[in-house]
């Protein structure tokens, strides 16, 4: 199986695809949204309770354990005026779509992400 990537920017799958391979995911479907500020801002107030804009947001669905059927991975959000790198952001919402969370691994998820974009250069 490989991960489905239909729903992803043409001009970031390469990117995704390394992220998802770098985490140990080989299958599953998510998707990459390019939002403005106005959108980012919202889904950050609903979800996270932050009522401002932000880089990117991840929205997990399934969890690393295997399920029956296709896996669906969750929804990525990047927001262009407010992330210096939007390839940089995909593969940080890539990498908290597979559970790793730098909030609390003492580095290892940014380590990692470190990797995937020297990989991509």
């Amino acid at each position: 199986m490989s991960a489905d990537l239909a729903d992803v920017p043409p001009e970031l799958r390469d990117a995704v695809a390394a992220a998802l391979r770098a985490a140990g995911v080989g299958d599953g479907h998510l998707a990459v949204e390019i939002v403005d500020a106005e959108r980012i801002r919202q889904l950050n107030r609903e979800h996270r309770g932050k009522d401002a804009p932000t880089d990117v947001l991840a929205f997990p669905i399934d969890e690393l354990d295997p399920v029956a059927g296709p896996r669906e991975l969750g929804d990525v959000a990047i927001c262009p005026e407010h992330c210096s790198d939007v390839t940089e952001a995909a593969v940080h919402g890539v990498l908290h779509l597979c559970g790793h969370d730098h909030e609390s691994d003492g580095g290892e998820m940014l380590a990692l992400q470190a990797r995937v974009l020297a990989g991509l250069r």
